[in-house]
């Protein structure tokens, strides 16, 4: 703990800045409120954020006021943590999605909603920060656990090469599945590569429950029965992995966020994304792990852990959702700064040699709190595992978990909704209706399902040369509820005509060999467009695959018109009326 006293030290330097008067708060926050208004994507970010807009798996959000100002650095979507690579979508496994629908809309969520006051919000986050400069304090020290303890970085990555040895004979997707790290950030990759520990810093095995003074002394292990050492195990995981956490947390903070000089280099918005509410998740989990040994030192064989769980899962939910839904714009700002502040990346590097780090990077630091609240429900589904059926405890486990899960399933639900809207505000910029009736793209619940290229063909026929089929480029946007049909001109999209999905759309296979077309070609009908006329359109892919997957999204919630093509046979010369 000396090095994280020595790193917190540092900010006490902050002091100099005096005490902030009313006056200067509030001139504070009307200039960072006009800093959050007056942020648009410029140009160079409006080309950055094309390809996203064209690509259905990447996706960002954007609610008006911190969203808008932050909207020109999120175009990143994995974390990289030591080969460990953490895509942001989805957090959960489907069953997990499905488990939990009402979270979507939950009024209470912490995160960051859509509406006038986020601006005002932002603001006031930005001014606590600056009055917290003087004020946190890092005070933790565990009663039973050594400062040998590793960082929660060097723990983290153990439990996954374990879990990988575990899981050597099956598929990785399944383990991914069974980890719910497929989100915001995670399917971890196959190479798990470590940070060592730099030369003389010894870090010793992680503490187990048998090696307590305590238990040595009543000579627990010769009463106790082998399961019931397991459990004590088990349970004593829970606090020693908390250790670890709260440890690189107040590296987090003491070192990184207490830094007078990485805060130089940043502006107060910038200095509030990159750092968020890590304070708030720092004394949450110093709560939490209080408690935690507590209980105990009230006893060294431990009957319960469940309960403390779920006296902490509104504080848990408070800190960890409005945290982890800020990833996104955090690992983009972090990219973006690293590219393009040198100050940064100098200071940046200075604090990252400090011998507290172990070499360890400030991404590693900043990805803390999504790793720590996704592996707290398998170090509880595994001290449920070893409970007997009959304990007490089972119920409260139970629950722990269930409150687990559904933080981490809300944390999905804020992160996907921010990249769906997101994605519709960066394809608003570059779409053009031009002569077509225009809507607005900025709907509440639409997001992109598929963008792509497709080849618009014409059948011409005359009695003479026969038919003729021509092709030109169209650009498809399905939405959930909404399908563009666009020509792409450079950068940008100039729609041609659109329909209401799926009420309006339908699709039909076609026989190609004998119309005489490609064999990935298929017909897509707009029984209402945005004359109010129905109209239609043959489409063909580049590939069968491509094909087939269009096909099946265009026919989606709606069967389709089934195959029939009497009326192409029976009005083949008339083909090139049908778009």
């Amino acid at each position: 703990m000396s090095h994280t006293r020595e790193g917190i030290k540092s900010s006490a330097a902050l002091g100099r800045y005096g005490h902030v008067t009313e006056q200067s708060r509030e001139a504070k926050s009307e200039s960072v409120v006009c800093e959050l208004t007056r942020s648009k994507m410029d140009e160079s970010h409006d080309k950055a954020n094309l390809g996203a807009c064209q690509t259905p798996e990447r996706s960002c959000r954007a609610f008006g006021g911190i969203a808008e100002a932050l909207r020109s650095v999120a175009n990143s979507d994995s974390w990289s943590l030591q080969g460990v690579y953490l895509h942001t979508a989805p957090l959960l496994t489907v069953e997990d999605q499905k488990a939990s629908p009402g979270l979507a809309s939950r009024p209470d969520s912490p995160t960051q909603d859509c509406g006038r006051d986020e601006v005002k919000r932002c603001a006031d986050d930005i001014q606590k920060d600056e009055e917290e400069k003087e004020t946190f304090q890092l005070k933790f020290e565990s009663k039973f656990i050594q400062s040998s303890v590793p960082l929660y970085q060097e723990y983290w990555l153990k439990c996954m090469r374990a879990d990988l040895q575990k899981v050597q004979h099956k598929r990785l997707a399944d383990f991914v599945k069974s980890q719910c790290i497929a989100g915001l950030p995670s399917p971890p990759s196959s190479s798990l590569t470590s940070v060592p520990s730099p030369p003389g810093l010894h870090v010793s095995s992680y503490a187990l429950w048998q090696e307590l003074p305590e238990v040595k002394k009543k000579r627990l292990l010769h009463s106790l029965t082998a399961s019931h050492v397991r459990l004590q195990e088990a349970m004593f995981e829970l606090i020693v992995s908390e250790t670890s956490y709260q440890k690189s947390l107040q590296v987090a903070v003491g070192l990184f966020q207490g830094s007078t000089a990485l805060r130089n280099t940043l502006s107060p918005v910038q200095n509030h994304v990159l750092f968020s509410n890590l304070k708030d998740v720092c004394r949450v989990s110093e709560g939490f792990l209080l408690d935690l040994e507590a209980r105990l030192g009230q006893n060294v064989v431990m009957s319960r852990v469940g309960d403390i769980v779920l006296n902490h899962r509104s504080a848990f939910r408070r800190v960890y959702v409005p945290y982890v839904t800020n990833m996104m714009y955090q690992e983009a700002l972090i990219s973006k700064l690293l590219q393009d502040n040198k100050k940064f990346v100098i200071a940046v590097k200075k604090l990252e040699k400090d011998p507290v780090c172990q070499r360890q990077t400030i991404k590693s630091f900043l990805v803390l709190p999504f790793q720590r609240i996704t592996r707290l429900r398998l170090i509880l589904e595994n001290i449920l595992k070893r409970t007997d059926e009959h304990s007490t405890d089972v119920t409260n486990l139970k629950e722990a978990i269930e409150a687990v899960r559904e933080i981490v399933v809300e944390c999905d639900t804020n992160v996907q909704r921010m990249k769906r809207t997101e994605e519709l505000v960066s394809l608003e910029k570059v779409v053009d209706f031009g002569n077509v009736k225009s809507i607005p793209l900025i709907i509440s619940g639409r997001y992109l399902i598929r963008a792509g290229a497709l080849k618009k063909l014409t059948v011409k026929s005359n009695y003479t040369s026969g038919s003729t089929v021509s092709r030109t480029d169209i650009y498809l946007h399905l939405f959930n509820d909404l399908l563009l049909l666009s020509v792409k001109n450079g950068q940008r999209f100039s729609v041609q005509d659109h329909a209401m999905f799926p009420a309006q759309v339908r699709v039909e296979e076609l026989k190609t060999q004998m119309l005489g077309l490609p064999s990935d070609a298929f017909l897509l009908r707009l029984t209402q467009n945005q004359l109010k006329t129905a109209t239609a359109v043959i489409l063909a892919a580049q590939t069968r695959l491509e094909k087939e997957t269009w096909v099946q999204l265009l026919s989606s919630q709606k069967s389709t018109a089934g195959n029939t093509n009497t009326d192409l046979l029976n009005n083949k010369d008339n083909c090139h009326t049908l778009y």
